[in-house]
């Protein structure tokens, strides 16, 4: 039972110093070999190695893909007026050179995304000095990034590289800090105030100069349309006196039956219209009584 137990505990022993000394590096990391703390060897193909068992040698990994590094902070940058604005921007940056990446960077990506911010933002700060915000905000936007880039590359890639490489740069977001974004606003809203009361005013004197115009043109023409009413009305009671005249001319008895009849029209102009008068005496009523009938009408 003694060498039973001996020969299972050889071989989980040796078990686990294999298991010590084989891994595996993912098709998207690096492996990274270390011998006593210094880099022994850098992996980059996938698949199952092997190191000596520690202490000896151990083994991290850094991602070999493309990440993304997005601004960490609002803190405002000033443009080449002295306006405090806002740039939110992102980094698609990836690890090329593991050995250059851990002796000038770091360990890990962490360690590579916290200089990258700080790298990216100075280059941002001073090309947002040399842009007015009309720029920052126009097609210019687009030289403005390439200029961080370029900048940015040159800070990688000098006296000590860091072994990445830095595939984009954008802006997200311009804007200003929230007190001059509100004074904005309130200047905007002014401003529109100003120039919609501007068009009332000028549409109110639109409208009381039509309005008098019409009121105008209406009082010619009633007073054009009275004249010529006027006119005919009275060129008609002409040829009505005229024929009158003649009418009256040539029979007199007839002008006197016709001025009786418009005598009694007038006096008998509604039916509540009372008159006590003796029919027998009054000449009145001579007409009706037959007395005063012209010639012509009694046959």
């Amino acid at each position: 039972m003694n060498r039973i137990g001996f020969i299972g505990a050889a071989v989980v022993a040796v078990l686990a110093l294999l298991s010590s000394m084989l891994f595996v590096v993912d098709q998207r990391q690096f492996g990274v070999v270390y011998a006593l703390g210094q880099i022994k060897d850098v992996i980059t193909e996938p698949g199952l190695n092997v190191k000596l068992p520690p202490p000896f040698q151990n083994v991290s990994y850094i991602d070999k893909r493309l990440l993304t590094l997005e601004s960490a902070d609002a803190e405002p940058m000033l443009t080449a007026e002295k306006q405090r604005m806002v740039i939110d921007w992102y980094v698609r940056w990836r690890v090329t050179e593991p050995t250059q990446y851990i002796r000038n960077v770091g360990l890990d990506e962490n360690a590579g995304a916290l200089q990258l911010n700080r790298v990216v933002r100075n280059a941002f700060q001073e090309e947002i000095n040399k842009h007015t915000v009309k720029e920052i905000l126009s097609l210019k936007r687009e030289a403005l990034t390439a200029n961080v880039k370029r900048e940015v590359l040159l800070a990688v890639g000098g006296a000590k590289p860091w072994g990445v490489d830095v595939v984009d740069v954008r802006i997200t977001r311009a804007d200003y800090v929230d007190a001059i974004t509100e004074s904005v606003y309130r200047r905007m809203q002014a401003e529109r105030t100003r120039v919609a009361n501007e068009l009332r005013s000028t549409g109110a004197a639109e409208g009381e100069k039509i309005r008098a115009d019409a009121d105008r043109q209406r009082e010619v023409t009633v007073a054009n349309a009275y004249r010529d009413a006027q006119k005919v009305k009275g060129e008609g009671d002409g040829q009505a006196a005229a024929i009158y005249a003649e009418s009256f001319g040539r029979d007199a008895k007839f002008a006197q039956f016709y001025r009786s009849l418009d005598a009694y029209k007038a006096s008998f102009g509604k039916k509540s219209d009372v008159m006590v008068l003796d029919p027998a005496s009054s000449e009145f009523f001579k007409v009706m009584r037959g007395d005063g009938a012209p010639a012509a009408a009694k046959k």
